[in-house]
């Protein structure tokens, strides 16, 4: 089947997150770039994803890797040109590889050209009335206008100099624009032509819950704001009238053949996701509950029975992560004590405290990580894998203080260390400067532990991660049926569940082997001998029928 062919591939894709600055470097200058990725398109052919998502590649200082865009239309030079993402697009295509790329809506970097040009206006000006802009309180409006916190620390209003605060969600280098104003919809409007005239099949939305925003003349201050409710009136997030900007957005997304595909990345109430998923907005959200969730039996089947009754509410499918480009790498996650505060950041501690080895049982993370994984893609819905998790990658937790990037680390001291531990450049060879992936130095350290988690080590080796990731996605692929999952009986540490055509699939949570379900074995995340399902593992059989 012809890309144009199924206009509904989005449901049950697997979609391969790429973080290009950390993939694949073509010129040797330490930052992965286009080029790169479109020397590995063999490898994502035979690893068996249906799409690839790009983190950003625009134009940005790098102030959040990348999530600071200075020009929402064109590939940063440092990453190539936008004859390079041509060339990638077709390049992909032509393996039957759609292209998902990430749009970052709520803020721009402070060197887009629109907020250059608000800097140097003045108060009340046309320019500023892109942001959100107010004045400061005080005689001289020397003090902020609230006292408002960001999420990556620190004030989340900074002055301009004349009396004026700007707002900003995140870092200071990313001030948030104003959507009650038409100029700022219409651009991204045009945005989203741009891509997708150049053959972009859709669009992952950042922050996508936090685009409409009411300040009102009095602004409450952080204590109070933190109290407020998030059902559809919060001042910052989840308000009603967003979907009235998605619905635009589908608009345009329904100009093309076939449609372009949206997810969102909404942290909202789950029972107000199903409004992000609906045909009418961005037709799928990211669901991260398995992502938060412990390797615990009971913990997965809730998650599954509840995400695919939100999915059914609104039309679309799920969508299931376990690892991403903002948190700690599910190997690691699972390789860990539980915290003692069960809503403390799994992994969080555990950095902070440098990444003790002793306290990382890095062989049972890993085995846990696998038999996650296969549960998941048995899963009705849409799979979110993310790069080097096929490789058994792990955190990487010492990395010196001065060659950290993200600003958490920066604004948070002692309090977070930071992402850039997912987000080292992945391991393609055994040796060389950066195990093969460039020809310099990786702009983030890699560890001495990478050589034996390269491509070129797992290559041929059946008993690799690589090679279960490649095996599960190819049979995912003939065995694909209808969205629809039967529980089987399941007791104790075993969750056990069917889909239409036969097909099973069944974890052992627990400790201890139990008694293997009957069916022929087709797929297994650890070795099965004889009539027992080892110890976290999971295995796909197929039942006479």
């Amino acid at each position: 089947m012809s890309l144009a062919e199924d206009p509904e591939w989005w449901r049950h894709a697997v979609v391969y997150q790429i973080y290009p600055r950390s993939f694949a470097d073509a010129n040797g200058d330490g930052i992965g770039d286009i080029p790169g990725i479109l020397s590995r398109v063999g490898y994502l052919r035979d690893l068996g994803v249906d799409a690839v998502w790009l983190s950003p590649f625009y134009p940005s200082a790098l102030a959040d890797g990348g999530y600071d865009v200075d020009d929402y239309r064109d590939v940063d030079p440092r990453l190539g040109t936008l004859d390079d993402f041509d060339a990638m697009v077709a390049a992909l295509h032509e393996l039957g590889i759609r292209v998902i790329v990430d749009i970052v809506p709520n803020h721009t970097s402070n060197r887009h050209e629109w907020f250059r040009e608000a800097l140097a206006s003045p108060p009340g000006s046309a320019a500023r009335d892109r942001y959100i802009f107010r004045d400061g309180l005080g005689p001289d409006g020397s003090q902020p206008p609230a006292d408002w916190i960001s999420l990556f620390g620190g004030p989340a209003w900074e002055p301009v100099g004349d009396g004026q605060w700007y707002f900003h969600l995140f870092a200071r280098e990313q001030p948030d624009l104003n959507w009650d104003n038409r100029e700022v919809r219409d651009d991204f409007l045009t945005t989203l032509r741009f891509w997708s005239d150049r053959g972009v099949d859709g669009f992952r939305i950042d922050v996508a819950h936090a685009l409409a925003k009411h300040l009102g003349e009095e602004l409450p201050d952080q204590a109070t704001l933190d109290e407020l409710p998030r059902e559809g009136g919060h001042p910052l997030w989840d308000r009603n009238e967003v979907h009235d900007i998605y619905a635009e957005w589908r608009q345009v997304f329904n100009e093309y053949s076939p449609p372009r595909t949206a997810v969102a990345e909404a942290w909202v109430e789950p029972h107000r996701r199903p409004r992000y998923a609906s045909p009418e907005g961005l037709g799928q959200a990211f669901n991260f509950d398995l992502l938060e969730a412990d390797f615990d039996g009971d913990a997965f089947r809730r998650v599954v029975d509840f995400n695919l009754d939100l999915a059914a509410q609104s039309g679309s499918s799920s969508t299931w992560v376990l690892s991403n480009h903002d948190v700690v790498r599910h190997a690691t996650r699972y390789g860990l004590a539980l915290p003692d505060d069960p809503d403390e950041r799994r992994g969080a501690a555990w950095l902070l405290a440098g990444g003790p080895e002793d306290e990382l049982d890095r062989e049972r993370g890993l085995r846990r990580a696998l038999a996650a994984t296969l549960f998941l893609l048995g899963l009705p819905g849409s799979a979110y894998l993310y790069q080097g998790e096929e490789l058994g990658l792990h955190e990487v937790a010492d990395i010196p203080a001065d060659q950290r990037q993200d600003p958490t680390f920066f604004r948070n001291p002692g309090v977070d260390v930071g992402r850039d531990g997912c987000r080292v450049p992945i391991p393609w060879e055994r040796e060389g400067p950066s195990f093969g992936f460039g020809a310099g130095a990786p702009h983030l350290p890699q560890p001495a532990w990478f050589e034996d988690h390269a491509v070129s080590a797992q290559d041929g080796d059946p008993d690799s991660p690589l090679a279960l990731y490649r095996a599960a996605l190819r049979l995912r692929r003939e065995l694909r049926t209808a969205e629809e999952l039967e529980w089987v009986e399941s007791s104790g540490q075993l969750v056990h569940f069917r889909r239409p055509n036969g097909w099973e699939v069944a974890t052992n949570f627990g400790s201890e082997p139990v008694a293997l379900p009957e069916g022929e074995v087709l797929l297994a995340s650890s070795p099965v001998q004889g009539f027992l399902l080892p110890a976290e593992t999971t295995v796909w059989l197929r039942r006479s029928r």
